[in-house]
């Protein structure tokens, strides 16, 4: 499907590409996983302040984010090992546990996160529906914080184009950068639709569908093992979780009753808007002075 040249290219430009923050002996911390502790912080702070505004056991509902979290640092490693490189890690068994290095897939994060997530909200009794509508715009936030700091992973791009990212007298596509702003646009959009949804159920749906999408579009950019034409694995599965969102549009506006609604003022919106300028600007900010 793939040939091991070309993923052995491609972990040489990762570990070329990750910026360690500091060593301790052999054990090199990177600033990807600094950003998606940023990132997961962030995520949590804004999560449990909803489910507190919603009348949700918010003590609780942290604790089930924490779980989730880690449940999804693990889904992100066993989809990137089954799907990007199986035999790398097959033949360096070792490397499995090195996830300071980098190698997360964030399919298998948010698969990962929902499962344990899902077992932890039927186990305590607590509104599924309810309570990922308002995760959803936590999640995109997070995990736009937490691109900042991942690897460049971009495709050749032409000197002439003053945003690449030079590396070794060679410039590629700031792919992540593409990415969280994308994602920034999309937690703006679903912060605003949890004030209002048309049922329960939708802020949730929207930020798969809309996050799949974000993926698959920036995929283009990006050097990952191609399934057929332009086209990757990473792409295979994004079109799945959009396909999943549409069932469940279908499922979700059938079953379930309009959501709690709230009023939603211009100051909203403006507000809204300067939060996601705010988040674009600096990120791009720290995301140039550390990979520039």
């Amino acid at each position: 499907m793939y040939s091991e040249n070309l993923l052995d290219k491609r972990i040489e430009k990762r570990q070329t590409f990750m910026k360690p923050i500091f060593s301790i002996g052999p054990l090199s911390f990177y600033l990807f996983g600094f950003m998606i502790a940023v990132g997961a912080l962030a995520g949590i702070i804004l999560f449990t302040r909803e489910a507190k505004r919603q009348g949700l056991n918010h003590k609780l509902l942290m604790d089930g984010a924490m779980y989730s979290l880690i449940g999804g640092i693990i889904g992100a490693r066993i989809i990137y090992i089954l799907f990007y490189n199986p035999s790398y890690y097959f033949l360096n068994p070792v490397k499995i546990f090195t996830v300071h290095e980098g190698g997360l897939s964030i399919h298998g994060g948010i698969l990962g996160g929902l499962v344990v997530g899902y077992w932890f909200l039927r186990r305590n009794k607590l509104p599924i529906w309810k309570t990922l509508d308002i995760a959803a715009p936590a999640l995109i936030l997070a995990q736009g914080i937490s691109r900042i700091g991942c690897d460049v992973f971009g495709g050749p791009i032409s000197d002439s184009l003053p945003w690449g990212i030079e590396n070794s007298g060679k410039y590629f596509h700031p792919a992540q950068a593409y990415e969280f702003l994308l994602d920034y646009i999309l937690f703006g959009y679903l912060y605003l639709r949890l004030k209002k949804p048309s049922y329960t159920g939708q802020v949730f749906i929207h930020y798969l569908i809309g996050f799949m999408a974000i993926r698959g579009v920036v995929e283009f950019t990006r050097l990952n093992p191609m399934v057929f034409g332009p086209f990757s694995i990473s792409h295979i599965l994004s079109l799945i979780g959009i396909i999943i969102g549409l069932i469940l549009i279908s499922i979700q506006k059938s079953r379930q009753p309009i959501g709690q609604r709230f009023e939603i003022k211009k100051s909203d919106y403006w507000k809204t808007i300067l939060i996601v300028l705010v988040l674009a600007v600096v990120s791009l900010l720290i995301y140039y002075l550390v990979q520039g």
